[in-house]
């Protein structure tokens, strides 16, 4: 299988960001970490290993990116409104400078965003936020209001709020969508959301489905027993439904 690794300064970041790709054809897939993770997580933890049939075949390349998670939501010395936008430097960083170095490694006109935990919810907001650019999102054990505490997921922005966190909020943003040509580009996309029985974010999960079916937006949506909110599970995921 095909491996590499890739570094460069960030004009949006202004950082050096890290990545690893596997593979080397089929549809793109940008996976996003998880919470405060970081690009190699997704190898070390087996779950590349666990779709290497399809990576092999050049069904499917991966673009492990790093998070700036500690320089946005979880940076709890910032004040929240630079979270947010160190958030929004990061969407221009994946838009700006990631995109187009996928573009160039493969002509694949498929785009997946993909990721777990809060990958998943990178995954899926930015997705809902640019549906013409990317054509199917799959996130797994995924949290998707950042602006409330649920159990032991606390309010990432401790009760500040303003327009930047609506529209990056998908339970904020999503049901107030009237756009019908917005709508239809959102609808265009294949969305998978994977979740547990019993994690925390289970009513996160359903909440954002009845959402997304309340807008007409046709999506899968699969319960897995047991909390699955772990990395083995999220083979098993990745396997079924990447």
């Amino acid at each position: 299988m095909n491996r590499e690794y890739h570094k460069w300064h960030s004009v949006n970041l202004n950082r050096t960001m890290e990545m690893l790709v596997f593979g080397h054809s089929g549809a793109r897939v940008i996976v996003f970490p998880t919470r405060v993770g970081r690009f190699f997580d997704y190898e070390n933890w087996g779950i590349v290993s666990s779709v290497r049939a399809k990576v092999e075949n050049g069904d499917i390349q991966l673009f492990c990116v790093d998070s700036v998670d500690e320089e946005s939501f979880y940076c709890e010395w910032c004040h929240p409104s630079g979270r947010i936008h160190r958030h929004m430097r990061y969407e221009r960083y994946i838009l700006e400078e990631v995109i187009p170095f996928t573009q160039a490694k493969n002509g694949n006109q498929f785009l997946i965003a993909h990721g777990c935990s809060l990958g998943a919810y990178h995954a899926l907001n930015i997705a809902l936020r640019h549906p013409t650019i990317f054509d199917k999102v799959v996130s797994f054990s995924g949290r998707y209001n950042i602006s409330t505490a649920l159990g032991s997921y606390r309010d990432l922005f401790d009760h500040y709020y303003d327009e930047n966190i609506y529209f990056n909020n998908p339970h904020h943003y999503l049901p107030n969508i009237h756009d019908s040509e917005l709508l239809d580009k959102i609808r265009a996309l294949e969305i998978i959301i994977v979740t547990g029985r019993d994690d925390t974010l289970l009513q996160s999960n359903i909440q954002l489905s009845q959402e997304l079916h309340k807008q007409g937006i046709w999506h899968q949506f699969h319960i897995w027993d047991e909390e699955a909110h772990r990395a083995r599970y999220w083979r098993q995921m990745a396997y079924h439904y990447l």
